[in-house]
């Protein structure tokens, strides 16, 4: 396994606690205002280079700039100049020698909780879903249209990704429910998960990114589904849950109803070493919340917890 952790474009004390945890390759964010320009090597040279020079080297880029992503998912006007940039990223992205995008499929409404208050072990607060207390928005969408934004997205990328070794590694919704409002989401099953991987394009470049939790809370088996999907695992979100799709809640790392260790396990029995990174972690006593579910400290114990089962488990016979 690659261990990686998730770094904003901006500095913060995520980078130095991932350099001090023994984490050397980045799973980033890119910049998100109008002075970076997706097309532009050089402003991609920069980004790099502030990486680099600290120690981390960039591996996977999560998620698809949103700039972009959003037009070409609801399908509206800008859906073909948005995917024009993508495919403009690619050359640029092989150039640096990153070669995978983390991208999802959720139209208008994308990751989404409830509440960050809810309280884990010790106080620590952790994020919760609960659809009796979900407000819906004007926004709607159907499951038809998605699909065919989906399939339109696919024929018109993929033979680029194809020629400079880019790999697309889709993202379950979250929470995997089939309807928030009027807005329907359709990766939220492994059976149309497999559809959307395997089953409108084959071609190396197109994968999963295996978010454990989710797939666990969708109730599938997930030792099942990793061995189901080990061809087309290419990244991995190491994350812990408590609950079912309509209801459930973040935990830490060590205390959800996951066993983690026996994922590991599992992952490697299976062939899988693909980038890994710990995911949604508890905000923790004395931190003020910058994007729950993503703040230091809970990194900082689910890396050291995640850096531990790899030692152990890499060193066993499977």
């Amino acid at each position: 396994m690659i261990l990686t952790d998730y770094f904003r474009s901006y500095y913060d004390a995520t980078w130095d606690f991932a350099l001090q945890s023994g984490v050397t390759h980045g799973v980033i964010r890119l910049p998100e205002d109008e002075a970076f320009d997706l097309t532009d090597a050089s402003h991609w040279k920069t980004v790099y280079k502030k990486f680099t020079d600290f120690g981390i080297k960039p591996v996977v880029i999560e998620p698809m700039p949103n700039s972009v992503h959003d037009h070409i998912k609801s399908g509206d006007a800008f859906r073909d100049e948005s995917i024009e940039k993508v495919i403009k990223m690619f050359p640029i992205m092989r150039e640096n020698d990153i070669n995978m995008i983390c991208f999802n499929w959720m139209a208008h409404i994308g990751w989404y909780r409830t509440a960050s208050d809810y309280p884990e072990r010790g106080g620590a607060k952790v994020t919760e879903f609960n659809m009796a207390d979900f407000k819906p928005s004007k926004a709607c969408i159907t499951a038809d249209k998605l699909w065919n934004n989906y399939k339109y997205f696919l024929n018109a990328v993929i033979p680029e990704a194809e020629k400079y070794g880019i790999r697309l590694a889709l993202h379950p919704d979250d929470p995997p429910v089939p309807k928030l409002g009027e807005v329907e989401r359709i990766m939220v099953s492994k059976a149309n998960i497999e559809k959307a991987v395997y089953g409108i394009i084959k071609s190396e470049s197109l994968g999963l990114t295996m978010c454990q939790a989710n797939f666990y809370i969708m109730g599938e088996d997930l030792e099942k589904t990793i061995a189901d999907f080990a061809d087309k695992i290419y990244f991995i979100h190491f994350r812990n849950t408590k609950g079912t799709h309509e209801h459930f809640r973040e935990t830490f790392h060590d205390n959800g109803e996951l066993d983690m260790a026996r994922l590991i396990k599992t992952y490697i029995k299976n062939g899988i070493n693909v980038p890994i990174r710990v995911d949604h972690v508890p905000t923790m006593a004395g931190e003020k919340s910058v994007l729950p579910g993503y703040d230091s400290m809970g990194r900082l114990f689910a890396i050291g917890y995640l850096k531990g089962i790899l030692d152990a488990v890499q060193g066993e016979k499977i």
